[in-house]
């Protein structure tokens, strides 16, 4: 079936037996959007954009650019995911412009930075907020935070049928915790608190790095053009619709953040959503808020932990160095391999967050250098492909181009250069792992 803006049929992608088709809608392609890119971040990032800005009309400017720059990244990936339709995604992309060498690397970096380290972010999240219902010392939240990952690990080590028992059970509750935040911070008035005057010194490039992290999902444009009907004129709208929503809630919810707490309040806080509860409905909306948050985060765990693995056990398949992430416990149906090096990566990263005493912070440094390489080297794969291969059927085109996939890689790359100057301990700990991947790229595969 051909897509309807195009004169040819473009590669479509298996999935199984059957052929994805363009059967979503743009309501539909929204709701997709939302779902992904809205997760728990925004319960723990807004602390960390207000510590690297002074004022907060440079916070609300650091999300709305942060929303204009998601979009700008989307429509590239749209175009991407519409002209190569693939369930490698950006493995794929680098894999037919670079060469398998660097898709391998991509591959590597997804198995031992993106994925675990995402995980491990999560983690601290869960550990952040359900240490404000039982407090277990100084280091709480690292002790949640790897009794979180262990339980999950094991549920899914028993087999998929109580992880899906699990995510059922944990689903929704992020979306339940924004609006509690939210519909706190409209109650009447509310009092700012007292604090000290932030420092005049800016971090705009720090900032940038935590913002866009938590708009991160937006490359999933790339598997949702291909399904969309009409994608030359509903993906634009999607997009638009889609980054804008979410634009607005980000913008929403900071604003109710620094309408209860103050500029100052947010940057010194650990728990922002539990400490705004605490003042507008006391210490019973807080604790309130914080089960939901910390229930929120598991589930984000556990949906992560589930596709992480999973990739895995497919590299574990390709190459015969890695084998061990490729054993399937044929009774519990299970990819017990990828599941247990997975698990064991994570608990080596909630010891390196606990060491640096910045949890959540450290993973965003951890993950931010090798996440925006990539993303610059997909936008500089964008234009390599549209030179070598002019003939390609693109049943979606970025606008203006060349200019919007320039600006998307200026961006990445200013965001690779912050996340590497500006950030901490753990940004060089996921370069040197992703270093030792560059020999290993050079391993043959398995026959």
């Amino acid at each position: 079936m051909s897509l309807p803006d195009s004169p040819t049929k473009p590669e479509p992608m298996a999935t199984g037996t059957t052929l994805l088709q363009p059967r979503l809608t743009v309501g539909d392609g929204i709701a997709l959007i939302v779902g992904i890119v809205v997760g728990v971040g925004i319960f723990e990032t807004p602390v960390l954009v207000a510590m690297n800005l002074s004022t907060v009309s440079q916070v609300v400017l650091a999300w709305l650019l942060g929303g204009v720059l998601s979009l700008v990244g989307g429509l590239c990936f749209a175009e991407l995911g519409a002209a190569y339709p693939h369930a490698g995604g950006v493995y794929h992309y680098l894999d037919r412009t670079f060469g398998s060498r660097l898709a391998f690397l991509f591959g590597w970096a997804r198995m031992t930075i993106i994925q675990p380290g995402s995980i491990v972010l999560l983690a601290f999240v869960f550990g952040d907020y359900f240490s404000q219902l039982v407090p277990w010392g100084e280091y709480g939240s690292s002790l949640y935070a790897a009794v979180a990952v262990g339980l999950l690990t094991g549920c899914n080590v028993l087999g998929l049928t109580p992880g899906k028992w699990v995510q059922a059970g944990l689903s929704g509750a992020k979306v339940l915790g924004l609006l509690l935040v939210i519909l706190a911070g409209l109650r009447g008035s509310v009092p700012t608190v007292v604090a000290a005057p932030q420092p005049t010194s800016i971090n705009l490039g720090l900032a940038m790095v935590f913002v866009l992290f938590t708009y991160g999902g937006w490359s999933e444009a790339a598997y949702i053009s291909a399904e969309l009907r009409h994608v030359q004129r509903t993906m634009p709208r999607t997009l638009l619709g889609g980054i804008g929503l979410i634009t607005g809630l980000y913008l929403l919810v900071n604003w109710v953040y620094l309408r209860g707490l103050g500029l100052a309040g947010v940057a010194q806080s650990q728990a922002v959503a539990a400490d705004l509860l605490r003042q507008t409905l006391g210490d019973s909306g807080a604790l309130l808020t914080s089960g939901i948050i910390a229930i929120s985060a598991l589930g984000a765990i556990q949906g992560t932990l589930i596709t992480g693995a999973r990739t895995n056990f497919a590299l574990g398949q390709d190459f015969g160095f890695l084998g061990g992430l490729a054993i399937w416990n044929r009774r519990y149906n299970s990819p017990v391999g990828a599941f247990v090096g997975q698990g064991a990566i994570c608990f080596a990263l909630v010891g390196l967050a606990t060491l640096t005493r910045k949890g959540f912070a450290t993973m965003v440094d951890y993950t931010a250098p090798v996440f925006w390489l990539f993303m610059l080297l997909a936008g500089v794969a964008l234009m390599g492909l549209r030179w070598r291969e002019p003939e390609r059927v693109r049943p979606f085109r970025v606008p203006l181009y060349p200019l919007i996939p320039l600006v998307f890689c200026a961006t990445c790359g200013y965001l690779l250069y912050a996340s590497l100057a500006y950030t901490g301990v753990g940004a060089l700990v996921g370069v040197g792992v992703l270093a030792v991947g560059f020999p290993l790229s050079w391993l043959p595969k398995s026959s």
